[in-house]
């Protein structure tokens, strides 16, 4: 390239439409496997640090995962204020669960994640996201399916969190995130519970996935909630779907959540605060706009689907 200095010899190219490709130079490949679920890579990608790789789709690195995760922890554990019991469905690098477990009032932090090898991968490879966070004695880690796990499971949860893997076709994830879905979610939950979704990117030109799984979570709960965080390596801004049946303080003044994460929460924060939880909720017009023409709600018999999967290649 000219005028360039490359760092990379192997590159990962995520396809994010027909149009477009995010490319990620990889300095070293840690792990590289195939589950029963899923392709895998861990690898180690210059400014970004270790990354998870899930059939060509960048999951997060340790960069600038806390972007991604606190938000998506941190903003429903606020709304209910005093979660005991926080249900993660997904979440494979375990920092989902490290970022329940800074609420002392969390009691008990369940992880259900389909694929065990992808768990353990992140284990060995990738420490710095879960930080010891499976050997807490409130934690438990269950391998298996979500749709089966919330069959079990009524009225017992604070919060749910879904952190699942983006809806591509061929993976595990496509089917959970649909009216079917939440419905399992909603029944799960105890009275006053949130649940939340991670509810992909915001860019234009990609933003249809989340305005329909708004309306998909509003055709289940009586109030709901989208924000979004600025998470460079996807290639664009991320969001979330927030569900709950109690009214939401869309305005929440900062010094009252400094004050919670002050008396409720144990560990450190980087990029989460009074002033950033305002900020996450205070999403553009044209999005608030997207939602209010939208009346696609996804379900079983048509989910929703990422375009493509990503390769990876020499230079």
């Amino acid at each position: 390239m000219p005028g360039s200095k490359l760092a990379a010899d192997l590159w990962i190219n995520e396809y994010i439409s027909e149009y477009d490709i995010r490319q990620h130079g990889i300095e070293e490949i840690l792990y590289k496997g195939q589950t029963k679920y899923q392709q895998v890579y861990i690898v180690k990608s210059g400014d970004s640090g270790k990354a998870l790789v899930l059939d060509g789709k960048w999951q997060s690195d340790t960069g600038e995962e806390f972007i991604y995760h606190e938000p998506l922890v941190h903003v429903p554990c606020v709304m209910h204020g005093n979660p005991k019991n926080i249900l993660v469905l997904g979440g494979g690098e375990g920092a989902t669960v490290r970022e329940a477990l800074k609420w002392n009032t969390a009691e008990k932090v369940v992880m259900v994640d389909i694929d065990q090898e992808v768990v353990e991968a992140c284990i060995e490879h990738m420490p710095e996201m879960q930080q010891g966070c499976f050997d807490d004695p409130r934690t438990e880690l269950v391998f298996g399916d979500a749709l089966h796990y919330l069959d079990e499971s009524e009225g017992e949860w604070d919060v749910i969190i879904s952190d699942l893997s983006d809806p591509i076709e061929e993976g595990p994830s496509f089917a959970l995130f649909t009216k079917e879905y939440f419905e399992k979610c909603k029944r799960a939950l105890k009275p006053g519970g949130v649940f939340v979704v991670q509810a992909g990117p915001v860019a234009p030109a990609e933003m249809h996935l989340h305005v329909r799984l708004n309306k998909t979570v509003n055709a289940v709960f009586d109030h709901v909630v989208s924000y979004t965080t600025q998470t460079a390596s996807y290639g664009s801004p991320w969001s979330y779907v927030i569900g709950t049946d109690k009214p939401v303080d869309m305005c929440p003044e900062p010094e009252v959540v400094d004050a919670v994460l002050a008396k409720q929460t144990t560990g450190s924060f980087r990029m989460f605060d009074g002033v950033s939880c305002l900020g996450l909720l205070c999403i553009g017009k044209h999005i608030r706009d997207a939602i209010a023409s939208e009346t696609t709600v996804y379900t079983a018999a048509n989910p929703p689907k990422f375009f493509g999967k990503g390769v990876a290649s020499a230079d």
